[in-house]
């Protein structure tokens, strides 16, 4: 005889289990001795409450007892933690339940293979293995049928498959011809004979004692207490044993194979509850879509407004006559003269004065109220506008005091509508004016105000001809580089300071200001996205909720992987996949809607600004709600006690 096989394989000394409920202990297990050596067929009698099934649970690692000591080849079992206790399982112990335990979403083979997904054992071996078991059960033609789709006989010999799939050194069977037929439990007991024959340690818990009989050895217990037991035999076995140091083999690329199945078992879960998943989806779906859209629409609204003011030119000063603090266009502390000594300043590329006022146009029989503008030769390099057609006038013009004009599109229609605008004439105060040049189309200023709506002249011509005073409404300056705005609004200020001797007049940064409504709109932009953040929390709370009520819905699912050598991880990894699936899910509808809506939108004449940064954070954020939200589900599956997850109906 072999030293190992004089070894047992299960050995309890003194064991006692305890229960407590409320303020009352009770003593489920009462100092019981146990020996059990490789190779045994050993069935474990007792009436029901006798604690048969508690005696189970501790001799499959299922539950720990409340003192004594548990050796398993010789080794405590005592001091492993709960995943070290799982690769105990998966590598030394197959169950046998009376209700089969067999998950309802997946075929029977793949119900087979779930110790070896745990194992890391690579696909194509464990499918031959679970294919192997399967038809030496006689289950050949039933691989891919679901539970709800075989007798209790043929679950109950997937059952068996699944306890032999990482080897099945012991076998624990608890009742496992309860649920069945006489003819089905004799063939279910036959096939037991067969695997202890064979060299397994079968462990069978049973009340009955014509199915006890068929084991070599029985032991009867009762009240917590083993009344009778002929001791262990010694015949031994040809399986290999487990070494409780070394029970968690580790294949190679086992941690992508279990994110892997992981990612299978999510879908398949998701897929078991459609409705349910639809529903989850909806919140995150919605969440993303406003989040994109909102930020969409801000973009939008502050890139059409700073355009607009940009339009002006960005890097423009524009000077005013009156004190900072005086309201009004009154003041006339603006001359030709301060124009002419700020056009000497360095970095200026031209300052244009501006002088206007309301006027009436006649063409022919057609009269238009509009606006005049008195400024210099400079005025579309200043102002950032182009001329459509024609020319502008020229410095000679100027000089000259010539009565020509270049007129705006909205101006040229009303006068106009069937002709060409170029070389005609209009009457502007009694004073013949020829059109010489036409604008290109400028659209709505930032207030509001129709800026095509517009004739401009000469300012020496409109000073004197049209408005009978010389005097600045304003003057606005192009710096040549944006970066010396700041200095050259600096040198103005000090020049005129200098040259008037107080201050009498208000200087206006247009790059502060494109950047004071920048702000302006990136706060109401950020408000509509913390908005739309609010329905995407939602979503994640609705994930979170649902994930809850998984985990409670399939308790006994998660007490049979675990039963099977899932660890912690395991179902944390298979829960918390499956909540960040959803969420990805539907962050991936939800930025297909949104990106729709914002084009929809658009088409409706909305200004929007679709950029990658909202889209990509919008779909970060729903995967890190999956991420964050459910977690705590993960974590509550894996904090589950397998004894309680398997009782659980």
């Amino acid at each position: 005889m072999q030293a190992e096989a004089l070894t047992p394989i299960i050995e309890l000394k003194q064991i006692s289990r305890r229960f407590r409920n409320g303020d009352q202990e009770v003593e489920v297990l009462k100092q019981v001795d146990l020996t059990i050596m490789p190779g045994e067929f050993v069935a474990i009698v007792g009436a029901s409450g006798s604690g048969k099934s508690t005696l189970m649970n501790i001799l499959g690692c299922l539950d720990q007892p409340s003192c004594g000591e548990y050796l398993f080849n010789g080794h405590p079992v005592s001091g492993l933690n709960p995943d070290e206790l799982a690769a105990l399982r998966r590598s030394a112990f197959g169950f046998v339940f009376q209700s089969y335990n067999l998950l309802g979403g997946v075929s029977a083979q793949e119900n087979v293979e779930i110790p070896a997904i745990y194992a890391g054992v690579p696909t194509q071996v464990r499918g031959q293995r679970s294919q192997a078991l399967l038809t030496r059960l006689g289950l050949a033609d039933r691989l891919r049928h679901r539970p709800n789709q075989l007798s209790g006989g043929q679950q109950q010999r997937v059952s068996i498959a699944r306890a032999l799939m990482n080897g099945g050194q012991i076998i624990l069977a608890d009742e496992p011809t309860g649920a069945l037929d006489s003819q089905t439990g004799k063939e279910v007991m036959q096939l037991f004979a067969e695997l202890a024959a064979e060299g397994h340690t079968l462990i069978l818990i049973t009340h009955d004692a014509k199915v006890a009989a068929h084991a070599d050895r029985i032991i009867e217990i009762s009240d917590g207490e083993i009344l009778s037991d002929p001791g262990p035999s010694m015949r031994p076995s040809r399986l290999p044993g487990t070494d409780i140091r070394h029970a968690d083999h580790v294949y190679p690329g086992t941690a992508f194979r279990h994110f892997m199945e992981a990612l299978k078992m999510s879908l398949t879960a998701l897929h078991t509850n459609l409705f349910r998943t639809a529903l989850t989806l909806l919140g995150i779906v919605i969440g993303v879509a406003s989040v994109i859209t909102m930020l969409a629409i801000g973009d939008g609204a502050r890139q059409a407004v700073v355009e607009r003011i940009s339009s002006m030119g960005s890097n423009m000063l524009l000077v005013r006559p009156g004190a900072p603090n005086q309201r009004g266009w009154g003041a006339t502390s603006l001359t030709l003269e301060d124009l002419a000594a700020v056009n000497q300043l360095e970095g200026i590329a031209a300052a244009i004065p501006e002088q206007s006022g309301s006027i009436t146009l006649r063409a022919g029989q057609r009269d238009h109220q509009t606006e005049a503008t008195a400024t210099s030769a400079d005025f579309p390099q200043v102002r950032n506008w182009p001329l459509a057609s024609g020319t502008f006038f020229t410095p000679e013009d100027e000089q000259s005091y010539a009565a020509v004009a270049v007129i705006g599109q909205t101006a040229a229609k009303a006068l106009f509508p069937d002709s060409d605008p170029l070389g005609q004439y209009v009457m502007v105060n009694n004073i013949m004016f020829q059109v010489i040049g036409v604008m290109s189309p400028r659209g709505a200023s930032p207030f509001g105000r129709d800026e095509d709506d517009v004739l401009i002249v000469p300012f020496q011509t409109g000073a004197l001809r049209l408005f009978g005073q010389t005097h600045l409404r304003s003057m606005s300056i192009s710096v040549l580089e944006l970066k010396d705005i700041d200095r050259v609004q600096e040198e103005v200020h000090q020049l005129l300071l200098t040259r008037h001797g107080l201050e009498d007049f208000q200087i206006r940064n247009m790059a502060s200001l494109i950047e004071s409504v920048s702000a302006t709109q990136n706060t109401m932009t950020l408000l509509l996205g913390s908005i739309a953040a609010i329905s995407l929390l939602v979503g994640g709370i609705g994930v979170m909720n649902i994930m809850l009520v998984s985990v409670t819905e399939r308790t006994r699912e998660i007490g049979v992987r675990m039963a099977t050598g899932a660890r912690m991880g395991h179902i944390m990894q298979q829960f918390l996949t499956e909540a960040v699936l959803v969420s990805a899910l539907g962050g991936l509808l939800g930025v297909a809607i949104g990106l729709a809506v914002t084009t929809l939108v658009g088409n409706l004449g909305t200004p929007v600004l679709v950029t990658w940064m909202p889209v990509i954070l919008a779909f970060s954020c729903a995967f890190l709600t999956g991420l964050i939200f459910g977690y705590l589900p993960a974590r509550k599956a894996a904090k589950l006690d397998p004894v309680v997850a398997l009782a659980t109906e």
